[in-house]
């Protein structure tokens, strides 16, 4: 996906979570996190985007320390969240494609990185924030689904920091159904050993594969594209599990990705 785009889904999650946030109340607990109250997601994800932003509009080229959590609370806590989304909005809108900075996973340039992490950063807490709310969640896209799967398989997890390690060697296939070239599926082979994580993508027009189709140890999870983005974040189950679940179970026990 092109940076602007990305930005433009940036900015779109970030009100959609506003809202949400406001309606259920700061309170609220969330179901997707449940060591949290809509607080602590306001005041995580606000600290990530001014920590964000800083990166590109001061042209850190080395990570520097994010600000620490806000001691704010209901109306001015949503404020402050409100005023530190915009403000990354606006400065990746207004930065040089060539912007020097750091970044951290593989991307055609430090700014497309962070319009692309930010807006998915964005749109799992959005989640999370109607889940508190309430109701029938926001429509994740398939394009965009399809990016967050790849960031998340071939990004996050590719880092020596993945505790997502298998005592012997399993074999994870992902599957998005429909979500591929020319209506096929958008499929991703995840090795898992007791190295990181190795996934390369390997659509396919065939459709989910039979117990029989599966090596031992090998397990198949598939199901929309939306459906996936947020089981593989641990904000849903699997949809659908083939073969060995041992890899599934494995990767919802250890994928989770903490702030350090």
């Amino acid at each position: 996906m092109e940076t602007a785009e990305l930005t433009r889904v940036l900015d779109r999650e970030g009100a959609l979570l506003a809202a949400a946030a406001e309606r259920a109340g700061t309170d609220a607990p969330v179901p997707t996190c449940p060591d949290w109250r809509v607080r602590d997601l306001l005041r995580h994800t606000g600290m990530v985007h001014r920590w964000a932003a800083a990166h590109v509009a001061e042209g850190h080229t080395s990570p520097r320390p994010d600000g620490g959590l806000p001691d704010l609370d209901g109306a001015e806590l949503l404020a402050w969240f409100r005023d530190g989304h915009r403000s990354l909005v606006d400065t990746l809108r207004s930065a040089a494609p060539d912007v020097a900075c750091w970044s951290f996973l593989p991307a055609p340039s430090p700014l497309a990185f962070w319009a692309r992490r930010q807006a998915h950063e964005t749109t799992v807490h959005r989640v999370d924030a109607e889940s508190a709310r309430g109701g029938a969640p926001t429509e994740i896209t398939d394009a965009f689904a399809v990016d967050g799967i790849d960031e998340l398989l071939r990004g996050f997890h590719a880092r020596s920091r993945s505790r997502v390690r298998a005592d012997r060697p399993r074999l994870l296939r992902v599957r998005a159904t429909g979500a591929g070239a020319d209506g096929g599926d958008a499929v991703w082979a995840v090795r898992l050993s007791s190295e990181p994580p190795a996934a390369e993508r390997e659509d396919t027009a065939d459709g989910p594969l039979g117990d029989s189709s599966l090596g031992d140890g090998d397990c198949e999870v598939a199901g929309t594209a939306a459906e996936l983005y947020l089981a593989l974040w641990n904000r849903r189950p699997f949809p659908a599990v083939t073969g060995d679940p041992a890899a599934a179970r494995l990767w919802r026990e250890r994928s989770g990705i903490n702030w350090s």
